[in-house]
C-alpha cells in the first residue's frame, strides 16, 4: 500500500527560530494516527505547514501527499486535493452566514476538481442530510459561522465541513481543546462517523481522553520538533501514566 501522506525529514523555521528538525511521518489511507507531545513539541506547526498556513519557512525536507509535492500547492489547492485541518479554535466570522460559507467553500473545492457546483436545491438538500446525519440542528445553519457557538458547537461545525468536503486526509488539531465529556463524546462520534478505509486521519492531542473515544492506530510522541517514539494505541496509556519527561530528555 503506497503512503496517502508522507513527510519527510521535514525541518521548519519561524524567523531565526527552527521548531522542527527532521521529522518524519508515513500515514496510511484508512488509519488513524495519533500525535502526542508537550506544548512547543511542533504538533501545531506540523498541522499548519501541512494545511499550508503562511508564516513558516520549510528549510529542508518534504510533504508527498497521494505521490505529490504537497509544498508547491498554495492552500486552497491543497484543500481541493483532500487535505483538511480542523482548527484548535475555529474561527468567528460575523455576517457570514454558516450555509452561505459551506455553498462556497464546496463549490469552489468542486469547481477546482473539474466537477459541476451545486446548485441552491442541491445543495440545500444535501447539506441538511449530512446535518441530520451529525444530530446537528438546522438552527445552527442559519447563524453567522461560528458566531455565538460553544466549543463543541464549534467542533461539531468543523466535523459538518469534513462530511460535505469529503477530504482524504482530516488534521484534528487539538480538537478536544476547552471542550467538557459531553461535548467531546458528541464530535468524537461525528469524527468515527466519517472513517473509511480510504480516508486517513492525523489527531493532534496531548490527552490520552480523546483516544478514548477515537481509538488510532498508531501513536507517535513528538518532543524538540521530531517523533521520538511510535508505538499502538497502547504507548497514549503509557503517556497518560507516565508523562513526557523520558522522551523529552532523550529528545534533548
Amino acid at each position: 500500500m503506497s503512503a496517502l501522506l508522507e513527510v519527510k525529514n521535514l525541518q521548519v523555521s519561524v524567523g531565526d527560530r527552527e521548531i522542527l528538525h527532521g521529522l518524519t511521518l508515513s500515514v496510511n489511507p484508512g488509519e488513524v494516527h495519533a500525535i502526542m507531545g508537550p506544548n512547543g513539541s511542533g504538533k501545531s506547526t506540523l498541522s499548519h505547514v501541512i494545511a499550508g498556513k503562511p508564516g513558516y519557512d520549510v528549510t529542508g525536507g518534504q510533504i508527498l501527499f497521494k505521490g505529490e509535492d504537497l509544498l508547491e500547492m498554495a492552500p486552497d489547492v491543497r484543500a481541493a486535493k483532500g487535505v483538511f485541518l480542523a482548527f484548535q479554535y475555529p474561527v468567528e466570522i460575523p455576517g457570514v452566514a454558516t450555509m452561505t460559507f459551506l455553498r462556497t467553500a464546496l463549490n469552489a473545492q468542486r469547481k477546482a476538481r473539474g466537477e459541476a457546483e451545486f446548485s441552491t436545491p442541491d445543495f440545500l438538500k444535501r447539506v441538511r442530510e449530512v446535518a441530520a446525519s451529525l444530530n446537528i440542528p438546522q438552527e445552527m445553519l442559519k447563524r453567522g459561522v461560528n458566531v455565538g457557538f460553544s466549543g463543541g458547537e464549534k467542533k461539531r461545525n468543523e466535523v459538518l465541513q469534513m462530511a460535505l468536503f469529503q477530504p482524504s486526509l482530516c488534521i484534528l488539531d487539538e480538537m478536544d481543546s476547552g471542550l467538557d465529556i459531553d461535548a467531546l463524546r458528541v464530535a468524537s462520534e461525528g469524527v468515527n462517523a466519517l472513517r473509511t478505509p480510504d480516508r486517513a486521519m492525523v489527531v493532534i492531542t496531548h490527552y490520552q481522553r480523546l483516544l478514548d473515544y477515537i481509538v488510532p492506530d498508531h501513536v507517535h510522541v513528538m518532543s524538540k520538533g521530531k517523533v521520538v517514539k511510535s508505538g499502538g494505541k497502547e504507548l497514549a496509556l503509557e503517556l497518560e501514566a507516565n508523562g513526557y519527561a523520558q522522551y523529552q530528555e532523550a529528545a534533548a
